[in-house]
């Protein structure tokens, strides 16, 4: 095929080449730069559909490299607005987000190039594909089907249109949160902030200063929102938060609430329009359960067996709480459970999480565990420099064993006012095996960890520790892809497997010959300490149920909206994902709780997490069992790691998920091993 015709290259988003120019690109360059490659990739796609009249010569390679630049330049669109967002690039992603949508919708439902596809598949060549480049073209026809490509005109009208306003109205709710989340703040005396962390009254009282004010700022990130609802005396500050946090995505201007139902009735409408029950089957359909109805009995079977030690937990909390307070206190609330708990466990246990974090520095922590990817996996990581998006961002490289470059990507780990929530791994460019050679992937790291503070460096959590393993899981399976077609490397695999590499990476985490490479006492270098570990390991299923239960909760309310719900009906959907989720909670939800209003995951994108939010739950399954290799072999045992790289993260989506699984254990999942980790078997 020609290549594009040439675009001026005074837009930095055109034409990206491997070192993407952070430093350059503006929120003014993205409608330009996508109409442009829209434009271009329209002509390619054009004389790929006439493939049946030229003939075939290079048609699976064309098709698979069809939309690399477009896809390239909006995720790149996409992610600025999420870490440097501002009125520019908001308005800049709002603009390309109906086009972008469109131009997909059309090239999946484009007559002239679904008829190539089918004429190629019976053709000679077609039918003597290698295995990787048949499941290419199987995939492609399945998705073609899928996506509508046999409805008739007036079908296909209706579905671009639903597939556009979904695009709209996720964006506006993704918008609603960012904003709302990035306009609260409250300032407060040191005295209020009895029992917090010093670490969190430096920052806040750093993070007032900065902004003009005294005393300290507390915000809605999770690094200020956690340390307060877990530490902090002042019931009544951590009440003050704890409504503050639940109030996002339902306030005037920024209300959430409406926009659910309109997503969930246009995902259903989607849905029956593609001749499916529901959107969870519509999108299910290619995954690992095949539907909603597995799932859904996944979820409720571990329901009812994590519900008796559930019970057992809070009955024993309640007693712990009322022990200290008196008999007469009054029921244990949303912004006591945190607090209380903690209290607990440091009774209990002699644990604190926070007495870990002087041994986790970030710095020590990413060289750690570039260490121990290099003994698993055989590939070493360095630090190297590329124009970047904000300051605190950092690049690396990745080569293997020989010594070729295989990946870079970035990393950008501390809270902005400007940067949306949670934690991301996103692939930005796909390279993998060519007939020239290796082609390096580039990819990023996103989160919101406890960030510097004067002269102490990022000192993290536990939990903020496995995140950082959890995201480079995601990353390393984007990095060691080997598949030669672009459309099956890396993450794009089933989205109930796609958590497997990143889940199983946290499981180092919690082990003392891995502890050893990531943890070093940040001012005395010491390594961390016996007891503390002992301590730790003690303390690790500390009310596991309730955090196995809160997971259920959010699969559970996922699923029941997009299955079981009516979203032409009178019900509130608000109100049946409230009633869903109050099952999983220690203590009643107020009437307003309004969950689901904040929950990107599902809401933020036209499918993200929607119907699959039980994902998590599903790999944890799967990588709780395939550690259990490890933990026999040995966790640094290079040649398991050879077979993990081999059957897992070197094989994106080129074989189906149970056979790769299969091919990695010799057997299938087992499915008590989630619940045997976290001490719930039989509990």
């Amino acid at each position: 095929m020609s290549n594009p015709t040439p675009v001026p290259s005074s837009n930095p988003l055109l034409n990206v080449g491997f070192r993407i120019p952070f430093d350059q690109i503006r929120a003014e360059h993205a409608e330009e730069a996508i109409d442009m490659l829209i434009a271009a990739t329209q002509t390619r796609l054009d004389h790929l559909a006439a493939a049946g009249e030229r003939g075939f010569e290079g048609f699976m390679a064309d098709l698979d490299d069809l939309t690399a630049q477009l896809q390239t330049a909006s995720t790149i669109v996409y992610h600025l607005d999420s870490v440097i967002s501002d009125e520019a690039w908001q308005a800049a992603k709002k603009a390309i987000i109906p086009k972008v949508s469109e131009f997909y919708t059309q090239l999946s439902l484009h007559p002239g190039l679904w008829a190539a596809v089918k004429a190629y598949a019976d053709t000679d060549a077609g039918r003597a594909l290698d295995p990787v480049r048949a499941r290419h073209l199987k995939l492609t026809i399945d998705e073609f089907r899928r996506e509508g490509a046999d409805l008739p005109t007036e079908q296909k009208d209706r579905l671009m249109a639903l597939n556009t306003q979904l695009a709209q109205i996720t964006n506006e709710f993704s918008k609603n949160v960012l904003d709302a989340t990035a306009a609260f703040e409250l300032y407060v005396s040191t005295e209020r902030l009895a029992g917090v962390p010093q670490r969190v009254l430096d920052a806040t009282r750093a993070d007032a200063e900065a902004h003009g004010k005294e005393g300290h700022r507390l915000t809605l990130h999770m690094p200020v929102v956690e340390p307060i609802l877990t530490y902090a005396n002042d019931r009544e500050l951590r009440r003050e938060l704890w409504e503050a946090s639940q109030s996002t995505g339902v306030q005037e201007g920024r209300d959430n609430r409406p926009l659910v139902r309109d997503i969930l009735k246009l995902r259903r409408e989607q849905a029956r329009l593609l001749g499916f029950r529901d959107f969870a089957d519509y999108v299910l359909e290619d995954r690992m359960t095949g539907g909603g109805d597995v799932p859904l009995k996944f979820l409720r079977d571990l329901e009812a067996r994590t519900r008796p030690a559930f019970e057992r937990e809070n009955a024993e909390l309640d007693a712990f709480y009322r022990q200290h307070t008196g008999a007469d206190a009054p029921a244990l609330i949303g912004w006591d459970i945190g607090y209380w708990a903690e209290k607990q466990r440091q009774a209990e246990y002699d644990f604190d999480e926070e007495a870990l974090r002087p041994y986790f520095p970030l710095d020590r922590v990413m060289n750690g565990m570039f260490d121990i990817v290099t003994r698993i996996f055989g590939v070493t990581v360095k630090e190297s420099s590329a124009p970047v998006w904000h300051p605190e961002v950092r690049f690396y490289d990745i080569q293997d064993e020989s010594g070729t470059h295989i990946a870079s990507f970035y990393t950008d780990w501390f809270p902005r006012d400007t940067k949306r929530s949670g934690a991301w791994m996103n692939g930005l460019i796909t390279g993998g095996p060519r007939e020239q050679g290796v082609e390096p992937h580039l990819g990023l790291m996103c989160g919101n960890m406890t960030p510097p503070s004067g002269d102490t460096p990022p000192l993290l959590s536990i939990r903020e520790v496995e995140t950082v393993f959890h995201e480079f899981g995601h990353l390393l399976h984007h990095a060691l892809s080997r598949v030669p077609v672009r459309s099956l490397s890396g993450t794009r695999v089933a989205w109930d497997f796609v958590e497997l590499p990143s889940q199983i990476m946290e499981n180092w985490v919690a082990e003392r010959d891995a502890l050893d490479l990531i943890a070093s006492h940040w001012q005395t270098g010491e390594p961390l300490p016996a007891d503390l570990f002992d301590r730790m390991t003690r303390a690790r299923n500390f009310r596991a149920a309730n955090t196995s239960m809160r997971q259920y909760s959010f699969g559970l309310m996922d699923l029941t909206l997009h299955v079981e719900f009516d979203p032409e009906g009178s019900e509130d959907p608000m109100a049946v994902a409230r009633d869903v989720m109050a099952r999983f909670y220690p203590y009643p939800l107020a009437e307003d709780y309004a969950r689901a209003a904040q929950f990107g995951h599902l809401f933020s994108s036209p499918v993200g997490y929607g119907a699959g939010y039980y994902s998590y739950k599903w790999a944890e399954v799967l990588d709780a069992d395939a550690f259990s290799r490890f933990a026999a072999e040995g966790i640094f045992n290079r040649d398991t790691g050879r077979a993990f790289v081999d059957a897992v993260l070197s094989r994106g989506n080129s074989a189906e998920a149970a056979q790769l699984y299969q091919e990695f254990m010799g057997r299938g999942p087992d499915p008590d091993a989630l619940l045997r980790r976290s001490g719930l078997l039989g509990a």
